[in-house]
């Protein structure tokens, strides 16, 4: 099932202003409408291997999972879509990926990466993160942020210590809690949300959200949303106007048309074995 005329994607990723060299990375693959960013960590250059191979290993493990499996069926066993599953794994597969190369390979101790993942399929989005990269949405003209950071400072907001607003302005916001590489196993937090048509979605790396607030991204949507390319450019441009002090990746999905999962009789068949 090709999707890519139901949705469109722009995406850009920067250096910013102080660090001399990406350790983010980006892909997507439009015809299945999947997206990943990692925002990665380290020693020299060591944050730029653990993000490539984060991305790499996720890209290439769902294509091949979803191409051989039909993710656009419902896996009835789970009542999460097909995909959900493929992307926990293959972000679990790619974890061990890193943390054995962290343990083997000279200049690459204690690397490790962020990650914020998604596919799209049967109306909904399959959601996969692990770290503070963050998946926002906007829809009827309200930015809402669908992932909650694993982070410490997300967990003394979640414990009442700070308001949303109180932690906005902290400048402790890069003590992660979960990134992969650091353990050999890792929980990758999944969820599944329902998509309307004229969704925006954006993936962001914390270059962004740490440097602009979410009133001015959305602000930045809801003014430049006819055209995706001119929201990742002006995103970017304000990220570095205000300090581009990391990476800066950007990743945009808006939808198109309605995408509902293949419901031909050998579908229909397998659903009632199922039940």
């Amino acid at each position: 099932m090709n999707l890519k005329n139901k949705f469109a994607f722009a995406s850009k990723t920067d250096t910013g202003r102080v660090r001399d060299h990406n350790e983010d990375a980006i892909a997507s693959n439009e015809s299945m409408a999947m997206f990943v960013l990692a925002d990665g960590m380290g020693g020299y250059n060591a944050g730029e291997v653990a993000s490539g191979l984060a991305v790499k290993t996720v890209y290439d493990l769902t294509t091949e999972a979803c191409t051989r499996e039909k993710c656009y069926e419902r896996h009835t066993d789970t009542g999460l879509m097909r995909q959900t599953t493929v992307l926990r794994d293959a972000i679990s597969r790619a974890n061990k990926i890193i943390h054995q190369t962290a343990q083997s390979h000279d200049g690459c101790e204690g690397m490790g990466t962020t990650i914020v993942a998604g596919i799209f399929c049967d109306n909904r989005l399959s959601i996969a993160h692990v770290g503070d990269s963050r998946l926002y949405r906007l829809r009827d003209s309200k930015l809402e942020r669908i992932t909650r950071d694993h982070s410490l400072l997300q967990e003394l907001v979640d414990r009442g210590f700070y308001s949303d607003e109180e932690a906005a302005q902290s400048t402790n916001k890069n003590y992660i809690t979960r990134a992969l590489g650091a353990e050999m196993t890792v929980d990758v937090e999944i969820q599944e949300v329902q998509v309307e048509m004229g969704d925006i979605y954006l993936a962001c790396s914390d270059g962004l959200s740490d440097m602009v607030d979410d009133e001015e991204i959305h602000l930045t949507l809801s003014t430049f949303n006819a055209s995706l390319d001119s929201v990742t450019e002006h995103l970017v441009k304000i990220s570095n106007q205000h300090g581009g002090k990391d990476n800066i990746s950007v990743m945009l999905v808006k939808v198109l048309a309605p995408f509902p999962a293949n419901t031909g009789l050998f579908s229909l068949i397998r659903k009632l074995i199922n039940c």
